[in-house]
């Protein structure tokens, strides 16, 4: 009896501590790492996220490109400049103007050319506004990237936390369970229980090992995971620490749908496109009217010297530009369309991640108000039933598996809450 009261107060202290509603995930978080291991919180990993992944830095090309088209919409033309020099000589000066140039049958003839293209002004300004737009939406879509970015942190992060917990679940588990598996072989060496108590006392070490082993590499691999995110800049060995989320008041279908399609950046990108998609149309309609190119020159010949200006254009009798109008309206077209896709898809993912928040949040307040207190409870009675006799040791393994799995899947549904409300902000837009 004195080894089994041993065992239940291994047992139940084991229990105690995987259940100590005091201990912070940031605790549990520094006995799953390394102690010199540095830690960061949830923001920390966005921030460096934001500075450091390769998706914000092609973003930036994008801006840093469509700049450049901007300005090269509001350069003007360059002028084009002609000239021709060379030596001449007198063949036949004609009888009126024999005499004048007897004395003089050679001469350095040249001539000077130059001609300045000037646009059609509606051309000009709808190019402009073109690329003018090209910039705005590529600032919009860094908003777009920064907010998608910070989502696929904050999944990560939950991940990893659920991950350490796990871990420091199953460590706590191996702990006990070594720990009755050496009463077990103390018991059999001195005859008090049979050679099979062992056997399976052996079995359970090997399962909690296992147990361990696959949550350490689930730490692992979510750590490697959110490191990526960060462009490599956490390292392999970091920690993280924080809190699960919880349910926000206030939280309506109808403003959730409402600020999705005033303020959410995808949105905003394709109105910006459908917008640009205008006045490419715009422009491909005023291209019709040609460039004038006005002249001016000069001409230095034997017997002739003359100043000329005139102009030249291009005349649009057999094309009008017909196919780029034809497609630039497909092009709009399909903006339109990309639009009205992207509205549908949001406002389903809206209402989607809105359910999952509010099923979660019933889950957790059942575990809240009875569920914890009933699995902790059922544990005590059979610790108490061992204690008196009345059932085995098998029972209260069943009842510390039984509040184990109650803690994993409170643990899971906490995360399952998390992730579902940064799933909703993405979709949303913003922060709830």
């Amino acid at each position: 009896m004195r080894v089994g009261f041993v065992l239940v107060c291994a047992v139940s202290l084991g229990l105690d501590v995987a259940t100590a509603s005091s201990q912070s995930s940031f605790d549990k978080a520094t006995a799953s790492v390394q102690s010199n291991a540095q830690p960061y919180s949830l923001d920390m990993i966005i921030v460096l996220a934001l500075a450091k992944n390769p998706v914000v830095g092609l973003t930036e090309g994008n801006i840093e490109q469509q700049k450049g088209q901007q300005t090269a919409a509001g350069a003007y033309p360059n002028p084009t400049v002609t000239g021709n020099g060379g030596h001449g000589n007198l063949r036949d000066a004609g009888r009126a103007n024999i005499n004048e140039f007897a004395a003089r049958d050679s001469l350095t003839e040249s001539n000077l050319v130059i001609g300045q293209p000037i646009e059609w002004p509606s051309m000009r300004a709808a190019r402009q506004r073109v690329a003018d737009l090209g910039v705005t939406t590529a600032n919009v879509g860094m908003l777009e990237t920064r907010l998608n970015l910070a989502s696929q942190v904050k999944v990560g992060f939950y991940d990893l936390l659920l991950a350490q917990q796990g871990a420091d679940l199953a460590r706590q588990n191996f702990d006990i369970v070594e720990g009755v598996a050496r009463i077990v072989k103390a018991r059999v060496k001195s005859g008090e229980a049979p050679q099979f108590e062992s056997i399976k006392a052996e079995v359970e070490v090997l399962k909690a090992r296992q147990q361990l082993v696959r949550a350490d590499n689930l730490v692992r691999i979510s750590r490697v995971a959110v490191d990526t995110l960060t462009g490599g800049a956490l390292g392999p060995t970091y920690m993280v620490y924080g809190e699960f989320r919880i349910l926000p008041r206030d939280l309506h279908i109808e403003g959730l749908m409402a600020r999705m399609v005033e303020q959410h950046p995808t949105i905003q990108r394709l109105m910006k496109s459908v917008e640009q998609s205008d006045w490419k149309v715009e422009f491909e309609r005023q291209s019709r009217v040609p460039t004038i190119t006005v002249q001016g020159s000069y001409w230095r010949e034997i017997g002739r010297e003359a100043y000329q200006a005139g102009a030249s254009m291009p005349v649009p009798l057999w094309y009008r530009r017909q196919g780029e109008i034809a497609s630039a309206l497909g092009a709009k077209r399909r903006e339109e369309a990309e639009l009205l896709r992207m509205r549908n898809e949001l406002g389903r993912a809206v209402y989607q991640h809105y359910q999952d928040v509010r099923t979660t949040a019933e889950l957790i307040d059942v575990f809240d108000k009875g569920l914890l207190k009933q699995g902790q409870e059922a544990l005590r009675l059979a610790q108490f039933s061992f204690q008196q006799g009345a059932s085995s040791l098998l029972e209260v393994f069943d009842a510390q598996r039984v509040q184990r799995q109650i803690l994993l899947d409170y643990a899971q549904a906490r995360h399952d809450l998390s992730v579902s409300l940064a799933r909703l902000e993405q979709a949303v837009g913003g922060t709830l």
